[in-house]
Formats: structure tokens, C-alpha cells, sequence
């Protein structure tokens, strides 16, 4: 196997393992809570998805001192090292109170704001915030941990801490939903999630590469602004995904409350194959950065052994998902008609999950080389295609909003793939200069 696929694939197993796991692991909570009743099962639904839109803030410190540090481990500097992570420190210690206090005050206003007319779930949504939001301290700082565990090149105790605190999860949900009702649902994640951060503090005191004690290469405020530097990109570009996620839900609801749920269950489904193409995309950022840090300028070669492991995934997945649609409906109980719209979705989607899985590879490439400002804007560019063009096409029911998410998503890879040749380009002129001199 290819040394570069092979170290690909090793960074990220265990970070796709991990996203499954808090996959599974929701999916087993929403069960839990359903016996609540339906207003306790869209309280929790409604505060899940707004952690979910969170994490998109979390993304600037976490995945900007990933790569920071993925940087100096390959340039072999402990100082710069140190620096990454004490910027990714601050840039948490900033940001986390703001989001923190901000959500707590405000949490009924959110809760209105998201669930329309007041209703009995609403004060169960309020009773879900007013634990969760104090607790996203906590999810700020395991998302910075693991941040700083995959710069290093340790994606395995991340899929440790992730399993540690999912299983407790599970095993403390059923007693505390039982005793408090849907606040212990929030009690539950928040205490399990405690219980694996302290584990990830103690693995980072014990990683070798973070217990050499050197003075950091720059100060403080300078390694903070060059967290906000690198991570802000990957965060706006997550945060213009899930805004453009929730339009097209909107979209879908014009085609009727069957459409709506066959998208819902499917799009479900759809995060067993794209969890791996982010999976991909964290590997390929550490790695590019990594070999960038030692002098090496490989992205060339990775970018292709990312595409080609991203995109066996996609072929892989849209083909099993055209073969066994009716089964993976009729698993989710859905009705006929439900079940029928969403086995013709994961039929007409494989096109563009395909487009998806080189897109978000190549991307990795792009973050680990301190491209994703452009990233940013070809993500900007395709959801301002996609939306318009789903909306148009809609009146093909699902098909054409399948239609339009390939078509988007084909305009992504296209300008991707002729960002990443110009680059390439760009720094073979560079490298001959620097030979020539």
C-alpha cells in the first residue's frame, strides 16, 4: 500500500470509529427520551442540534491547533509546538465564557426562537439548556483536547475518549432520564463527558511530544492570533454547511410532510458514508501539515491517495445504498409512502455523494497547507448554487433536489481541482527559484 495511503487510513479509522460512536450513541439517547413523550423527544432534538451548530465555534480553536501542532511536530520544534497549543488554550479560555453565559441568559428566548409557539415542550427545552448550555464548557474543552491529540498524531485516544464517554452514556441514561426526566438526559452527557475529559487531560500530560519543557516560540497574543488565523476558515466553512442544511430542509418541506420525513431518515443514513469523508479530511490535514512542517510539499501525492480512499468509500456506499433502500426504510418503520420517497432519495444520491467524498478529501489538503480561506469561498460559492438550484428543481420532488446537490457539489470539486493544480504550480515556480538562487 502506498505510504501515504496507508498513514492516511491509520489517522482515520479511529476518528470515523469515534463520530459513530456519538452517532450511536444519540440515536440510543433520542430512544430513551421518546418514552417521555413527543414534546420531551423535540426538546432534546432541538437542544442537540443547537450543540451541533456550537460546534461550529468549537472548530476554530480545535481544529486550528490541530493542524498548528501537526505543523510543529513535523518540523521536530517543541517551542512552536508549545506555542500551538497555548494559543489553542487561550483562543478556549476566550471563547468558551462568552458562548457560555450568552446561551444561558438567553436560553429561552433560543428555545422559543427555535421551536415557533409555545408549547409543552417548551419548557423542556429550557429545563435541557439550562444544564447542557453550562455543560458546552466541558464540550469546548474535549473538542480541544482531541484537537490537540490528532496534531500530535494520536487520533486513537480520542476514539478512546469518545467510546469512554458515549458508553456512559448509555449506561447512566436509562437511571437518570428515569429520576429527572429530560434534564437527566443533559445531566447524563454532561457528567460522562466530564469523566472523559479528565481521562484526555491526564493522556495530554502523558504524551511525550507535550512534556518537553521549552520556552514558547511566541508570545501569548501572537499564538492566539494565529489560531483565529488558521481555525476560523474551517469554521465559517462547517458553519455555512449546516446553515445551508437547514435552507434545503426547509426546500424539501415544499414537497410535503412524506418528503420531509423520507429526507430526515435518509440523510440519516447518509452520515455512515460522509462521517468517513470528514474522517479522510482530518487525516489528510494532519498529514499535509505535518510533511509541510518538515519540509516536505507532498500534497500532490496525498490529495490523490485521498481521493482515491474518500472515493472507494463513495462508490462503496452509493452503490450498497441503491441495493438495499427499500430495507433501510422499511428498518426506520417508515410507511409507504415515507418509504417509498426516501428508497428513491438514497437511489438518485449516489452521483453526488460521490462529488461529496472528493470534495471534502481534497479539502483536508487544503486546511493542512493553509488553503482554507479559498476552501471557505468554493463552499460559499457552491451552497449559493445549490440552494437557488434545489429550489428550482424541487418540483422533480426529491430526484431534483438530488439533482441539484450533484450539480453544486460537481461546480465544488471543479474549482477545487483548479485551485489545487494552480497551487501546485505555484510552488514548483518556487521551488525552482529557490534552487536556482
Amino acid at each position: 500500500m502506498n505510504s501515504h495511503r496507508k498513514q492516511l487510513v491509520s489517522l482515520a479509522h479511529p476518528v470515523y470509529l469515534s463520530l459513530l460512536a456519538s452517532v450511536a450513541a444519540g440515536i440510543i439517547n433520542t430512544v430513551w427520551v421518546s418514552r417521555l413523550g413527543g414534546p420531551a423527544v423535540a426538546a432534546v432534538a432541538v437542544a442537540t442540534n443547537t450543540e451541533n451548530v456550537l460546534l461550529g465555534v468549537a472548530l476554530v480553536f480545535a481544529s486550528g491547533t490541530t493542524v498548528l501542532v501537526a505543523h510543529a511536530r513535523g518540523a521536530r520544534d517543541p517551542a512552536a509546538l508549545r506555542s500551538a497549543v497555548r494559543g489553542g488554550w487561550a483562543l478556549c479560555a476566550l471563547v468558551t465564557p462568552v458562548v457560555v453565559a450568552s446561551g444561558f441568559l438567553l436560553r429561552e428566548p433560543l428555545a422559543r426562537l427555535l421551536l415557533g409557539a409555545a408549547g409543552p415542550e417548551l419548557p423542556l427545552a429550557v429545563a435541557y439548556f439550562t444544564i447542557s448550555l453550562p455543560g458546552i464548557a466541558v464540550f469546548y474543552a474535549q473538542q480541544l483536547v482531541d484537537g490537540i491529540l490528532k496534531g500530535t498524531g494520536d487520533t486513537r485516544t480520542p476514539l478512546r475518549l469518545a467510546l469512554l464517554a458515549n458508553g456512559l452514556i448509555l449506561v447512566c441514561d436509562p437511571f437518570l432520564i428515569h429520576l429527572y426526566g429530560v434534564r437527566g438526559a443533559a445531566v447524563s452527557t454532561v457528567l460522562c463527558r466530564v469523566v472523559a475529559l479528565g481521562v484526555g487531560l491526564r493522556a495530554l500530560r502523558r504524551n511525550a511530544l507535550l512534556r518537553t519543557e521549552v520556552a514558547p516560540a511566541e508570545s501569548l497574543p501572537a499564538a492566539l492570533r494565529r489560531t483565529v488565523t488558521t481555525g476560523l476558515p474551517m469554521s465559517a466553512d462547517f458553519t455555512v454547511r449546516q446553515s445551508g442544511t437547514l435552507v434545503l430542509v426547509a426546500i424539501v418541506a415544499r414537497l410535503g410532510v412524506p418528503a420531509v420525513a423520507a429526507y430526515a431518515i435518509a440523510y440519516k443514513v447518509l452520515y455512515v458514508a460522509t462521517m468517513a469523508f470528514y474522517a479522510v479530511r482530518q487525516a489528510a490535514a494532519i498529514h499535509t501539515s505535518q510533511l509541510r512542517g518538515a519540509g516536505r510539499d507532498e500534497r500532490r501525492e496525498i490529495g490523490r491517495e485521498a481521493l482515491l480512499v474518500s472515493g472507494a468509500v463513495g462508490v462503496t456506499a452509493a452503490v450498497l445504498l441503491a441495493g438495499t433502500a427499500p430495507w433501510i426504510m422499511a428498518a426506520f418503520g417508515a410507511g409507504p409512502q415515507v418509504a417509498h420517497e426516501g428508497a428513491l432519495f438514497l437511489r438518485c444520491v449516489g452521483p453526488y455523494l460521490l462529488l461529496m467524498a472528493c470534495f471534502i478529501a481534497l479539502g483536508g489538503v487544503f486546511e493542512g497547507s493553509g488553503g482554507a480561506p479559498a476552501l471557505l469561498r468554493v463552499t460559499l460559492l457552491g451552497t449559493t448554487i445549490q440552494l437557488p438550484l434545489a429550489y428550482g428543481l424541487s418540483g422533480l420532488g426529491l430526484p431534483g433536489v438530488c439533482l441539484a446537490l450533484a450539480l453544486a457539489m460537481g461546480v465544488q470539486c471543479g474549482v477545487v481541482a483548479v485551485l489545487f493544480r494552480r497551487a501546485r504550480r505555484q510552488e514548483e515556480v518556487e521551488g525552482a527559484f529557490e534552487r536556482v538562487a
